[in-house]
């Protein structure tokens, strides 16, 4: 049996999936009971996790803004997760209706689920495909449908290159989607951090699903940004990168580090 393009046995409903787990811990539906008692587990190791995901998902949105206000009309967003409202092209869109968008993420169902909620636009594409493997993003037919690489792009990271271990090289696949853009494109990049708490215990919750949790420092996430010019404030913890409203509260308990940088002529 086939859903939405693929096998249903080839969807992994043995073990947590990153995707499900931040769609469990933000409230959504479209998860397993596995993905449940990981988010569970991982909110008992890290308290402040929820309102982690949640400063997250509002750095996107500013960092959103902010890069199609700068001119930007294509974002590629790679790990993009189940569709949480408002999406990516939503918040696109409420500055610029003419902003085209290419979601990629190796989880079928999120592909199932994106399908379903981007069948009517055009301006849209979603692709299964994992970042691993960046040329093969760059390459799909879908993604080009959608993406001009002659024009800049911003390129979206958000909440993903944790889930790359140093052996699968992330600076290496950050470098090889930077060369695939021109000047005058966007990074937006967040990334779990273990520099303010011990984090190992969140860490082994992850050594259950289909991808392990790589906590990096300030300095290692910064150097992701090679190539672009960070804009201010430069990488900061989400809940400081431009904020338009009070931050938080618990906001200095959140591991979590964001930044928007361009990539220069």
């Amino acid at each position: 049996m086939k859903q939405g393009g693929f096998r249903a046995e080839e969807i992994d409903t043995g073990r947590p999936h990153p995707a499900r787990i931040y769609d469990y811990l933000l409230g959504g539906k479209d998860n397993y009971e596995v993905d449940q008692r990981a988010g569970d587990e991982l909110a008992a190791a890290a308290p402040e996790v929820r309102i982690g995901l949640q400063a997250n998902r509002a750095f996107l949105r500013r960092a959103v803004r902010h890069v199609v206000g700068n001119g930007v009309r294509q974002l590629l967003d790679v790990g993009t997760g189940l569709p949480t409202s408002p999406n990516v092209h939503e918040i696109a869109h409420e500055v610029a209706p003419d902003v085209r968008v290419a979601y990629v993420d190796n989880d079928p169902i999120v592909k199932a689920h994106a399908d379903a909620l981007l069948s009517r636009s055009g301006a849209t594409s979603i692709v299964l495909a994992d970042l691993r493997d960046p040329g093969a993003i760059v390459d799909h037919p879908d993604v080009r449908r959608v993406i001009d690489f002659d024009e800049p792009v911003a390129l979206l990271l958000v909440a993903v290159l944790h889930f790359l271990t140093d052996a699968e090289n992330p600076g290496q696949v950050v470098a090889t989607l930077r060369d695939a853009l021109p000047a005058g494109s966007f990074l937006v990049l967040s990334h779990a951090t273990d520099d303010f708490a011990d984090r190992s215990e969140a860490q082994a919750v992850y050594s259950k699903a289909t991808a392990t949790l790589n906590l990096r420092s300030h300095a290692e996430v910064e150097r992701f940004f090679d190539g672009f010019e960070l804009v201010e404030p430069g990488l900061a913890r989400v809940p400081f990168w431009r904020p338009d409203a009070p931050p938080p509260a618990r906001s200095d308990e959140i591991g979590f580090y964001g930044g928007v940088a361009r990539k220069s002529d």
